[in-house]
């Protein structure tokens, strides 16, 4: 009995936790962007090694392979590259540029609050 109340506790307590969201990091980039290129040579070999590319796999798409309808955007992507962080389908925020590592980093930390 008290191993059956055990387990009514166990699902109970399950049941209570809330889903885990589906997030990644999507970037968007077209075919000989310079600024894509630095940010590969830069953060792209330890972007998945990194805490933050753990909680956020990336995910790349390719602007000159056609139109990408995966992801719900609150607004066109304009600029190369542009990183969105993704939640559930949706846009949460984005960083459109890339300026050099320390600015990537700094921004991606913070829009992960």
């Amino acid at each position: 009995m008290r191993i059956l109340k055990g387990l009514l506790v166990v699902f109970a307590l399950m049941a209570s936790v809330p889903p885990a969201l589906s997030a990644e990091l999507v970037m968007y980039r077209r075919a000989g962007c310079p600024y894509c290129e630095a940010w590969d040579r830069e953060i792209g070999p330890i972007y998945p090694k990194t805490d933050i590319g753990k909680q956020l796999p990336l995910r790349q798409v390719h602007l000159d392979r056609g139109k990408d309808t995966s992801v719900e955007l609150k607004s066109p992507v304009r600029f190369t590259p542009t990183f969105v962080v993704v939640e559930n389908g949706k846009e949460k925020a984005r960083i459109e540029g890339y300026p050099g590592e320390f600015f990537f980093w700094g921004v991606l930390e913070k829009l992960m609050l």
